[in-house]
């Protein structure tokens, strides 16, 4: 199975190169990047069961945000996709709901950037049943 994950990637990876060259859009680099982030982050639990961080920061040097800003929010839900499929592929199990943030940085150089993963707490369901309901007055 690991073989066939193998060549899905390395297929997509291809796909998605070809594309950035043509479209001038999102970096195969980048979700390269995240990919990596993903998986070495990857710890193994009981039962076999292997959990990831879900909350990824991209920091991007002001002229790459600039230019994928151009694509609007897309970008973000692009990328949080592509994580979302890979981990699907691989088995891997979210530490609570998947966010994928994109943000500037004056930090990164220019014409690179930064990813970074963290485990953002799990929301319980009682908070989302409590949302739009009025609180005690």
């Amino acid at each position: 199975m690991s073989a066939l994950s193998a060549l899905e990637d390395a297929l997509e990876n291809r796909w998605e190169a070809l594309r950035t060259r043509l479209s001038g859009r999102e970096p195969a680099e980048l979700a390269d990047a995240l990919r990596r982030e993903c998986d070495s982050h990857a710890v193994v639990g009981r039962a076999g069961r292997v959990m990831v961080p879900n909350a990824y920061d991209v920091e991007l040097a002001g002229p790459v945000h600039e230019e994928l800003n151009r694509h609007g929010d897309r970008v973000g839900q692009a990328l949080t996709d592509r994580l979302a499929r890979h981990a699907a592929r691989h088995g891997y199990e979210w530490a609570g709901p998947l966010a994928v943030h994109v943000r500037r940085s004056a930090e990164v150089p220019d014409g690179r950037f930064r990813v970074a993963s963290s485990v953002m707490p799990h929301v319980s369901a009682d908070a989302f049943q409590r949302v739009g309901r009025p609180g005690p007055v």
